[in-house]
């Protein structure tokens, strides 16, 4: 509207949220027109329930395009040419019931896979009532089953891009983790790093759709081999986003905690914590850490690893609050569970014990600082009266 030239755009011809030219009208219930792309992006994928003009909360989304409202946009436009305005195409109708189990059906059969998917990728693309419609005909029932009748890559991308609801999410995991096996199975094969991350960020979603009972504690071992590869090939900063916030999703149980860390998910964290500068990632890296340290598998190989204990000290104050405290709890659980003369000893050599003093002189909550003392507390015999620790540090160390 702004490349208009002496012309006056009639109100109704706006769309009352982009305040652009409509090109595709539909019509709310509550009355009010919208340009269809506007109005879905409202909906769907801003999780809106309200009519944005009216504030009425809409119990039945059914967008009806709005023919009158078009054609008197193209008419008008017709009229205009001189003054800067492009004719608006006729939309394209949104896909039919019938014709997306035309093209479901046709996965079926070899010699039309490959055109079918190719269809269905373009139509999911294309809006987001394409979406909605593919998924309320079932289309992602029976692309689940994609192994059986067509190629993967394709079959994870379109179901990626249909941005399934969460309804659908839930009911995908209560089947006995079919699913998340067959997306499994995806990981293990797919050389593409494309498949790859769309398959991750589907099991992502799958799981921050899941109710509290569904966060599978029988999830196997092949599941956390490929999160830690996705992990280990930073395939993308999507992807490995992704995967620390399922990790962390699905390290809720403690079974799977003693998976991760058995699939050697604790070196991977801790390469990422060595490597990256990106606060959100290393705040989610220490909360993963933090969650697998709290069994003696995670802790161990926290241990193993010749940076580990010292590069989560490290961060303490060097991230954020939220990262410094993660760091503390990881070096809590070590200490009072893991604490043998040997750890002792390296946490105090290392500068661990010094770390602990500093979080005394500074302010950083009272939390912190009850957490620092207990685990000075816990091996004063130790470490109270050490030169390890620096003279304006052990001035700190607690009686």
């Amino acid at each position: 509207m702004t490349d208009l030239k002496n012309v006056e755009v009639p109100p109704f011809f706006v769309c009352p949220i982009s305040l652009e030219i409509m090109k595709d009208p539909v019509t709310l219930h509550t009355g009010i027109t919208y340009d269809r792309d506007s109005i879905e992006k409202w909906l769907y994928t801003k999780k809106n329930n309200t009519c944005p003009v009216t504030k009425q909360v809409l119990l039945d989304v059914e967008l009806t395009p709005n023919h009158t409202v078009r054609r008197l946009i193209q008419s008008w436009c017709t009229l205009n040419p001189t003054c800067g305005v492009e004719r608006v195409p006729t939309p394209r109708a949104p896909i039919s019931k019938t014709q997306i189990l035309k093209l479901l059906k046709d996965l079926k059969v070899p010699s039309l896979q490959m055109k079918s998917l190719k269809r269905l990728k373009t139509l999911v693309l294309e809006s987001e009532t394409n979406k909605k419609s593919m998924e309320a005909a079932g289309a992602v029932e029976y692309l689940t089953y994609f192994e059986l009748v067509t190629p993967s890559d394709e079959a994870v991308g379109i179901l990626y891009h249909m941005h399934i609801s969460q309804a659908t999410l839930q009911g995908l995991l209560a089947k006995n983790n079919e699913f998340v096996e067959t997306l499994t199975r995806v990981l293990q094969r797919a050389v593409n790093y494309e498949t790859r991350t769309y398959a991750v960020m589907l099991l992502k979603s799958m799981f921050d759709a899941a109710q509290p009972m569904q966060v599978a504690s029988s999830l196997k071992h092949e599941f956390f081999v490929e999160l830690v590869n996705v992990l280990n090939d930073q395939i993308s900063h999507k992807a490995t986003k992704a995967t620390l916030k399922l990790l962390i999703n699905v390290c809720l149980s403690g079974r799977n905690r003693i998976r991760a860390a058995e699939a050697s998910a604790v070196p991977a964290l801790i390469d990422i914590l060595l490597d990256s500068s990106d606060k959100r990632l290393l705040e989610m890296v220490l909360l993963a850490l933090d969650q697998l340290c709290q069994c003696a598998e995670g802790r161990s190989e926290l241990l193993k690893h010749g940076a580990g204990l010292a590069v989560v000290s490290k961060k303490i104050f060097r991230v954020s609050p939220v990262a410094s405290d993660r760091a503390l709890r990881i070096v809590y659980s070590v200490a009072k569970y893991s604490g043998n003369d040997a750890v002792v000893a390296e946490m105090l050599q290392i500068g661990v014990v010094g770390k602990l003093c500093l979080v005394l002189q500074v302010d950083c909550g009272s939390k912190m600082k009850e957490k620092a003392i207990e685990i000075l507390k816990m091996h004063a015999r130790v470490w109270s009266n050490s030169p390890c620790i620096p003279h304006n540090l052990i001035s700190s160390y607690p009686s």
